[in-house]
């Protein structure tokens, strides 16, 4: 493993956009730039990543919102003509007494399969990009052809909502799985996609079936990872909440960014790096994600941190 962070290298991510209307319990409603890779994006550019979205877009003040939102991160956003909706995708969140969300979308997802941007090094993608038909099918494309020149990861964020085919969405999850170096669930995702299973039972599956490293987040009871055929628990931390809003892509965005410090993730030698670490080697980036997805969690909407909020 480099005993010095390499340069950094550009990630693409890959999927939806959103305009999140978050609804209290009482109050007015409050719309905040969202949708699960929209927000992996910013978060990793935030944390002085160069990276780029692949998504769609309408030109519409939902839209000019985004555009301003990941702009300001530095994030490089990248439409395709051919599949801008005439409307900017938008979920409403509706908040629990506890701050926890449930969602409602108005989304279509039509993204054509397009090749890797010069430069790419890691491919993320996953949550209604990856579920949702027709675009859904590029996604997958996209993620298997990615692994010959870079590293690859995916986060299922299942919206049941908007899926009507279990057996599909199952599908596609194995499909995608096989194709990442790393994978995050949520324990909800699990219990979606595999009812009564064992999530640690489902995370050793997917490290069998190739991921070099699989988390599986739990909220307030912190995380588990696996890892070279090892288990890691990840201790929670402490935080009172605002919401849970964007909590999950903050964890990952900082996942990532742990990873790609410690040249585990990109072109070259990383995938081998990465699947040769283990557990114990990862403890100190999983423990820097949680520390992410507590300071979203303490303030409202998907609001990750920077650089210097993390270190601090």
């Amino acid at each position: 493993m480099p005993s010095a962070p390499p340069p950094a290298t550009r990630t693409l991510v890959v999927g939806e956009s959103v305009a999140d209307v978050v609804q209290p319990l009482q109050g007015a409603a409050t719309t905040h730039p969202g949708g699960s890779p929209a927000n992996v994006a910013y978060g990793l550019a935030r944390l002085g990543h160069p990276v780029t979205l692949l998504t769609e877009l309408g030109h519409d003040p939902h839209g000019a919102l985004l555009r301003e939102h990941l702009a300001s991160a530095g994030v490089d956003v990248l439409v395709q003509p051919s599949s801008t909706p005439r409307r900017t995708p938008v979920a409403t969140a509706r908040l629990g007494a506890d701050g926890a969300a449930t969602y409602e979308f108005a989304i279509d997802w039509t993204l054509d399969a397009t090749p890797l941007p010069p430069g790419t090094g890691h491919v993320h993608a996953g949550s209604i990009a990856a579920y949702l038909a027709p675009g859904a099918d590029a996604v997958t494309e996209l993620l298997t052809a990615a692994r010959a020149d870079a590293t690859v990861s995916f986060d299922p964020n299942i919206r049941p909502g908007l899926l009507v085919d279990h057996a599909d969405a199952v599908a596609r999850t194995a499909r995608l799985v096989a194709a990442a170096d790393v994978v995050k669930a949520s324990d909800e995702d699990l219990a979606w996609l595999y009812p009564g299973e064992d999530p640690l039972a489902v995370a050793r599956r997917w490290a069998d079936a190739g991921a070099g490293l699989v988390v599986v987040t739990h909220g307030a009871d912190g995380a588990v990872a696996v890892a070279g055929g090892r288990t890691l628990r990840v201790a929670p931390v402490a935080v009172r909440v605002a919401d849970t809003v964007g909590a999950g892509d903050a964890f990952m965005a900082a996942l990532l960014h742990g990873l790609h410090r410690r040249g585990l993730l990109g072109p070259g030698p990383a995938r081998d790096h990465l699947h040769a670490a283990g557990v114990d080697a990862l403890g100190n980036v999983l423990a820097t994600a949680a520390r992410a997805a507590a300071v979203t969690v303490g303030r409202p909407g998907a609001n990750p941190p920077t650089l210097a909020e993390l270190e601090a």
